[in-house]
């Protein structure tokens, strides 16, 4: 009975060591155990989540040329326009606004910093880097007050979140195009569907209902 007693205790410390370790592991990211073997904790492995690119709002799910090319007949896009693509991707929606529909400058808005490498080289090997630029930013922290079109394929909560700002810092006529995702009570102007999506077309009014700010 007595060593039966022993061997309880000893597996009930056991357990609660373990649980113990694992409670800390989220601790121990961020300092090392001063009384560690150095082998337990390598420093390499401390410091990699600090090198990783912003985290996006939205994954990146690249816009087939079809849909592209849809979206700006939507928004009918015009020689004098200034086009922003929220979530810019590759930069493949502000390259063909510029170099096939002739748009006199767009800009691409997007957080990862290797798509926007990507999306500067793909307007530098198409011609219209003069007029097409990218910036590596939060939507929510950009200033697009000057577009005339705005494209995006974010999603739902994020549209719905977007929405306020998009109606208070766009000009009245300002045309929206979104990509597969609506934005709630504001009821698009007018909807396409193009390879078994739906395409939405809102233009930004004189006077802003207030239930959509």
């Amino acid at each position: 009975m007595q060593l039966r007693r022993i061997l309880i205790l000893l597996v009930t410390g056991i357990s609660a060591v373990s649980v113990g370790v694992a409670g800390c592991t989220n601790q121990r990211n961020s300092e090392i155990d001063a009384q560690a073997p150095a082998s337990d904790s390598p420093a390499p492995a401390l410091t990699t989540q600090f090198q990783q690119a912003p985290e996006a709002d939205v994954p990146y799910v690249p816009t087939s040329p079809e849909v592209v090319n849809a979206m700006l007949q939507l928004a009918q896009v015009k020689k004098d326009d200034v086009l922003y693509d929220l979530g810019s991707g590759d930069g493949r929606i502000p390259i063909t606004a510029v170099q096939k529909y002739g748009v006199s400058r767009a800009v691409g808005v997007e957080i990862n910093p290797e798509l926007v490498q990507e999306s500067q080289q793909n307007a530098q090997k198409a011609g219209v880097s003069d007029r097409v630029k990218f910036q590596q930013q939060n939507l929510f922290q950009t200033d697009f007050s000057d577009a005339s079109v705005v494209t995006l394929y974010l999603l739902p909560d994020v549209n719905l979140k977007l929405r306020p700002k998009l109606l208070k810092e766009l000009k009245p006529g300002t045309r929206i195009v979104s990509h597969a995702f609506d934005m709630g009570d504001w009821k698009p102007q007018q909807t396409v569907q193009v390879q078994g999506t739906t395409l939405y077309l809102w233009v930004v009014p004189e006077n802003v209902p207030k239930n959509l700010l």
